[in-house]
């Protein structure tokens, strides 16, 4: 199809049509220009047609059936051969630059996982990219399978104490939190975020169910990679309140800051009251999101605590439990600013809600093969391609001075009178410890601990 052609064409067919046309033109004089490259390259091999050079190494011999990628299409073309002369009378035949670059189907493959994931289907994939060749379902299966392996060992292999560029990395907070796959099938995945609001899927560990020995496998693994804060700044970690997760995370950080996810935290006190009782809860908890420090944030949590007491005993009980780790960004002075981001493990939950869009059409996960760690590790590649730095990312060196001078204890200590009886007992005691140099309290209720 030349210029006058598809000139006429377009005025002869409607609007949608018209751009079908000019794509196969394109695609046309693609094929055009591809011939020419790979005609040039004959004739620096083998010299100008007609007139070939007795006894030279390659020559022309004759042309073959081919294909190449045009437009992420593959497309059938006529391919000029070349053969060398060898030792002995002997010849063999010369692969083509240019023809060996037209047969790269990595853009075609991105283009076909780009179609499964906004599919979720092997056998819609065909209708997605109008059935071209190579688009059947047993290829995309392979093709999908090959590509999360190497998804997988990347993500599990990538070194974490310096970044893509060797820049090295310094650890500001951890977030972990259990995701549900199927009925036996759970995975915990860890997010960490570096000093310069930095996003990064560190890692996960599948598991049946949120377990000690998956958690503490995941962190050591991490651990093991380099994931770490620099010098004896404790690590702030955000968890959504699974014992399993704590008891991991102090095994190896025995000086971490707990936060507890605040989301969980209200979704869980909502499980013993009534709805009537949720608006003045959510109440309280949006306070205490926007709270601006220590005493404020333990004037909203004496609130919650009357509230609950006219309400529910269980949900009262349920609050006592997470103790101080409620507040633990308060605790820290924190600058409000970063509360959106460091209260809660949405963080991980927005990455998951992304990965089941495409694999919501999964009906069966196969627990006794890799599919989940494919699917998985492929997801969460694909969701950190679309992490953007911590909002408020400027206001992260007044937290890291505060938790390097470990300012929730001395919070504490100053609060301590004011505290009630069921978060007293958290406050480490102070006052043998000398120079004022006050211990880590780590922990919740009965189960807190001090660390200097």
């Amino acid at each position: 199809m030349d210029k006058g052609s598809v000139l006429q064409a377009l005025g002869q067919v409607g609007t949608e049509e018209a751009g079908e046309v000019f794509r196969e033109y394109l695609r046309g004089a693609a094929r055009e220009m591809l011939v020419g490259v790979m005609t040039e390259e004959v004739t620096r091999l083998c010299g100008a047609a007609y007139h070939p050079t007795r006894g030279a190494e390659f020559y022309r011999a004759g042309s073959a059936d081919g294909y190449a990628y045009v437009e992420s299409r593959r497309g059938d073309i006529v391919r000029p051969r070349v053969r060398q002369r060898k030792e002995e009378a002997a010849t063999e035949e010369v692969a083509l630059e240019s023809y060996t670059a037209a047969q790269d189907a990595s853009e075609a493959q991105r283009l076909l996982l780009e179609a499964l994931v906004a599919a979720g289907s092997m056998r819609k994939v065909g209708k997605v990219v109008h059935n071209q060749r190579g688009s059947s379902k047993s290829y995309v299966s392979r093709l999908w399978q090959k590509v999360g392996r190497e998804k997988f060992s990347e993500l599990r292999h990538r070194s974490l104490d310096v970044d893509t560029e060797g820049e090295p990395r310094d650890w500001l907070a951890l977030m972990l939190d259990g995701v549900s796959l199927a009925k036996d099938l759970l995975a915990v995945v860890a997010v960490g975020i570096t000093t310069e609001g930095r996003k990064v899927v560190l890692d996960f560990e599948l598991g049946a169910s949120e377990n000690v020995t998956a958690a503490s496998a995941l962190v050591a693994r991490v651990v093991e990679r380099g994931f770490a804060p620099s010098g004896d700044r404790p690590l702030l970690v955000v968890l959504d309140g699974s014992e399993a997760l704590r008891k991991a995370v102090m095994k190896h950080f025995p000086k971490a800051r707990i936060q507890r996810c605040l989301v969980h935290k209200e979704r869980n006190l909502k499980r013993y009251l009534a709805r009537r009782d949720w608006p003045e809860l959510n109440d309280h908890f949006d306070r205490l999101r926007k709270a601006q420090g220590a005493q404020a944030a333990l004037e909203i949590l004496r609130e919650l605590d009357a509230f609950l007491k006219r309400k529910n005993a269980a949900a009262r009980q349920s609050l006592h439990e997470a103790g101080l780790d409620l507040i633990r960004i308060h605790l820290l002075d924190t600058p409000s600013t970063l509360h959106r981001s460091l209260l809660s493990t949405n963080m991980i939950e927005n990455t998951i809600r992304n990965f089941r869009h495409s694999s919501g059409r999964v009906n069966r996960w196969r627990v006794e093969t890799d599919q989940a760690a494919r699917w998985l590790a492929t997801g969460l590649l694909s969701a950190e391609e679309g992490f953007q730095r911590l909002s408020h990312y400027g206001d992260l060196p007044v937290l890291l001075a505060h938790l390097k001078t470990k300012r929730d204890c001395k919070n504490l200590g100053a609060l301590k009178e004011k505290l009630p009886d069921w978060l007293r007992k958290e406050v480490p005691q102070v006052d043998e410890v000398e120079d004022n140099v006050l211990p880590a309290c780590v922990g919740a209720g009965s189960q807190a601990i001090c660390v200097v």
